[in-house]
Parts: C-alpha cells; structure tokens; sequence
C-alpha cells in the first residue's frame, strides 16, 4: 500500500498531539522553517500541512506572531459521536464486527467528486447481528485508512481514534430494511429497522457519511441535557 504524502503524515502527527491532550489549546505548533528542518522537506510541504490543520479548525495562524492550537469555538454543542463496540461491550455483551464489502471508488456522494473507500459490515452483540452498516470515507482527508485493517477493527472506531472531525448532523428515522440489509442481519425482507445517517466534516471538507441500520428493538439513543439560561 502507497504511503501518505509527507504533508499528511505531518498533519497527523501534529493532530495526534493536538487531541491526545499534549498540545492544549494556546500551545505554540512549529512553524514553516522548523518543520522543514525536522522532516528534511520544503517548506511547501509544511506549510501544505499547516494548512490543512487551520483549514480544519485545530490551529489559528496569526500574521507575525506564529501558529498555535485552536481554543474551542463554542462549547454548546451536545451532540457525541459514540463508539459503538465500546458501547455493547459497557452493557456487558460480547463485540464483534464482520466487514462484508471494502472498495475504493471516484464518487460524488460526499459533496464533491473525489476518491472514497466504502465500507459494509454487520456489528454483532453475543454473536447476534445488531446493525448493518455502509460507510464512505473521503481518502483525501484521512488518507491512512487505505492502509487500516478493517477487517479487525471496526471502521467507526478507527476513524474516532486517527480522524478528528469538527462537524456533524445525525438524521434518525424507522425505514423498512432494504433486502441486502435485511438479508445480512437476518431478517425477513422489509423488516422495520432504526436506521441512522450520519455525516461528519473537517472545517468545510466532508470526512464522512455512514448510514446504519439497526434491528428493531435491539437498541436505543439517549441524549440527556438541561435547560438553558
């Protein structure tokens, strides 16, 4: 498998610190000259790299004075992207993923025309298949799940651990399960299933659309907030 651009390796080592905590917000990143000095590149390179991460909202460039991790926006937004093998196994059942179908495709789905790999698999609870799940992931902006074992790991939990979003719209609905849906998790055709659509975005760039579907009954959302003001 191809190895990312330098630039993007760059970027993922400068996001890896930004979220993991050891880079706080106000902390000052390397700029233009010293990471072409680190990384023995152009200066080109980084600053394609530098760019990316502003564009994304993790740094602020200031004219003159250098470039520093982004302070959060706004702390009003409630919406959590949840893992969900974390969440079965905190219930207290056994998690397993199934990866059914991998490819890599030119598409327009995600808002612009562009190369994207697309994921189906079935999450299993205690053996038993609870969702089915369609994914397409823009490799323009997480280049390095091309190479991830996603037989293993599921894609979900591998795009919360590497691919940081800024973003998200959830669309929950009931819809009749499509028959290859409805095949893969055994069920009669046109089941009823709680079927979930969600995208994600890095600034203005989309990273991801994934539509879920899970078996009615099996699981449920909770979302717990308080008044305001």
């Amino acid at each position: 498998m191809k190895a990312p651009p330098l630039s993007e390796r760059i970027r993922a080592s400068i996001e890896a610190r930004i979220l993991s905590g050891e880079w706080p917000p106000g902390h000052p990143v390397p700029g233009e000259a010293e990471l072409a000095a680190q990384y023995g590149c152009a200066r080109m390179t980084a600053n394609k790299a530098l760019s990316a991460l502003a564009h994304a909202g993790l740094v602020e460039r200031r004219r003159r004075a250098g470039t520093f991790v982004a302070r959060p926006r706004s702390q009003s937004m409630v919406l959590e992207i949840a893992d969900l093998a974390a969440e079965v196994t905190a219930r207290g059942d056994a998690y397993a993923w199934r990866l059914t179908s991998r490819t890599q495709a030119r598409s327009d789905a995600l808002g612009s025309l562009g190369d994207v790999l697309e994921i189906e698999g079935v999450h299993l609870a205690n053996g038993v298949p609870l969702a089915f799940e369609r994914r397409l992931v823009k490799l323009a902006e997480v280049p390095a799940i091309a190479a991830a074992d996603l037989a293993q790991v599921a894609p979900g939990t591998w795009l919360l651990a590497h691919a940081p979003w800024t973003e998200a719209e959830n669309r929950i609905s009931a819809q009749a399960a499509p028959s290859e849906v409805a095949k893969a998790l055994g069920l009669p055709k046109a089941s009823p299933c709680l079927t979930v659509e969600r995208r994600t975005w890095r600034g203005d760039a989309p990273v991801t659309l994934v539509r879920q579907y899970y078996v009615a009954g099996a699981w449920e959302f909770v979302a717990r907030f308080g008044a305001k003001g």
